[in-house]
């Protein structure tokens, strides 16, 4: 495996000064230098409505276009009322449709999850596996990443500072690694 990867980052976070942006950085950072990692944008995207299927939003087109190009995807995500963000779902349902036409399929993932909360986005975490499932993404199921206090891992400039978690987290990447070469098609 001697060429760079493609892994879409997709994080669920809008909100401008998000901390699961942070740690996409941090992971974007932190990742082995085959991994070509790159932020995909999901806030421009309409919601997925079945009757644009015929004449789809060119956003629609572009984000399905950038997802299909890609060898692998890392999904940073925080929680939402036990679950992901709205923008998060509905990305993916836009490139999962129309029916048939899913360019998630058959690209190995993983899920991050970080909250200033104590357990870190658990529940967000494991409801977005239960759609890789039906997505047919293979997620990576260990290490896990859920990041507790997530507030209180970076800087005001949002460069992570914790030594523990960088450590974690740079292994986290090398086992991402493995896993996109045993399950990719690169």
């Amino acid at each position: 495996m001697d060429q760079n990867i493609d892994v879409a980052v997709i994080v669920g976070s809008l909100r401008k000064a998000s901390l699961n942006r942070m740690v996409a950085n941090a992971l974007i950072e932190l990742s082995p230098a085959r991994l070509k990692l790159s932020i995909v944008e999901i806030g421009q995207l309409p919601i997925y409505n079945q009757d644009g299927d015929e004449n789809p939003s060119p956003l629609w087109t572009q984000f399905r276009e950038r997802i299909k190009a890609t060898a692998a995807v890392l999904f940073v995500t925080p929680e939402h009322n036990r679950s992901v963000p709205a923008a998060l779902k509905n990305a993916l349902d836009v490139a999962s449709r129309p029916y048939g036409k899913n360019v998630w399929s058959g690209k190995p993932g993983a899920v991050v999850s970080a909250s200033p909360g104590a357990i870190g986005g658990f529940g967000a975490n494991h409801h977005l596996r239960q759609s890789l499932v039906f997505l047919n993404v293979p997620a990576m199921p260990e290490p896990e990443a859920y990041l507790g206090h997530a507030d209180k891992l970076f800087d005001e400039q949002g460069k992570l500072v914790n030594d523990g978690t960088r450590k974690f987290l740079q292994g986290f990447m090398q086992s991402y690694a493995a896993w996109v070469a045993a399950n990719g098609n690169s």
